[in-house]
């Protein structure tokens, strides 16, 4: 699909974005006084399959089965939204290590719907079938499964696969023909990068251990942002205070809540001019980002509510809507 033959994709999106949540309908969430409540309103909605007695983890589910139903609709080849399930298929690598070597292995720990089913994973590292894997997991299913086989370090063993997904998506950001898909790889892994250096901050992690989870992108400079986590928070915030992430410096000083707010609602200020693009892939990645994202909110309210959370501890947490 190219240039105009998009058009009738984008103008069945635009439809659909009229039922995505905004803002006043986040509010009516978060004036519910429980989740039952919550549940109840999202299903008038048109969220789950119309019974709100399933549960979240139900309705939550099936929206994400929406999202893919949908564009299998509009796109005859799902492959040029790939670089969105990255996120997804090497966290399943992650718990697919783990599985693979220790016995009793928690039950659904692996995330459906991608290029690979986990089981078929933990079965390809027993077999150390690595060639199985797509090749930009290939090396890092590898070491990632010896590092945690000889070492029992968990987090030595998720960094190696981290690193990877995030090379992952700046290559394929780099090699797309899509502006929509440079800009979600090249803002995905700047705001990792960023992560990364704040809670290597706090925890009091070496540079050695920041170079391996870092990887590299065009809007910040790695070796500074790593010099300046070594040297302490207020080294970080001026430094993001130099880069177009300098609302990042503020959202830091806030709190730690605002910060990850922040970070999720760089992808939402990425995507947002795709409400007034017609002619491209955009608007429809631009959705199912805007759906993830809402799910995300969605789930972060509801477990609030479950909990017994005050509203404003909940709202505090909840991120940006696209429309």
């Amino acid at each position: 699909m190219f240039g105009e033959d998009y058009a009738c994709a984008v103008a069945r999106i635009r439809v659909l974005e009229t039922g995505l949540l905004n803002q006043a309908a986040i509010e009516q969430l978060l004036a519910c006084q429980d989740e039952a409540q919550c549940l109840q309103l999202l299903t008038e909605k048109g969220w789950g399959n119309g019974d709100p007695a399933a549960g979240a983890d139900a309705i939550l589910s099936r929206e994400r089965e929406k999202i893919w139903e949908i564009m299998d609709s509009l796109v005859a080849d799902r492959s040029v939204f790939s670089v969105l399930s990255y996120q997804d298929l090497f966290h399943n690598l992650k718990a697919a290590v783990k599985a693979s070597i220790l016995d009793g292995a928690a039950p659904n720990i692996f995330f459906g719907d991608c290029v690979i089913d986990g089981e078929d994973m933990v079965k390809f590292l027993k077999d150390k079938e690595y060639d199985r894997f797509p090749e930009n997991m290939r090396e890092a299913a590898r070491e990632a499964y010896e590092t945690f086989l000889h070492t029992r370090d968990g987090q030595l063993a998720d960094i190696i696969v981290d690193r990877a997904a995030l090379d992952a998506v700046k290559v394929a950001g780099e090699s797309s023909k899509e502006e929509i898909i440079r800009q979600y790889a090249e803002s995905t892994v700047a705001v990792a990068d960023i992560r990364i250096a704040v809670r290597a901050c706090k925890t009091g992690k070496s540079s050695d251990f920041m170079k391996k989870a870092m990887a590299e992108c065009d809007t910040l400079d790695k070796e500074r942002l790593l010099h300046a986590a070594v040297s302490g928070m207020d080294q970080i915030m001026s430094y993001l205070a130099e880069t177009k992430y300098g609302d990042g410096a503020q959202a830091l000083a806030e709190s730690p809540s605002a910060f990850e707010r922040w970070c999720d609602n760089q992808i939402i200020e990425t995507i947002r001019p795709q409400l007034y693009n017609s002619f491209s892939l955009g608007p429809l990645v631009a959705y199912v980002l805007a759906r993830e994202n809402e799910i995300k909110t969605v789930r972060i309210i509801l477990t609030g509510k479950r909990s017994g959370l005050p509203e404003e501890f909940i709202r505090e947490r909840a991120r940006e809507m696209y429309v």
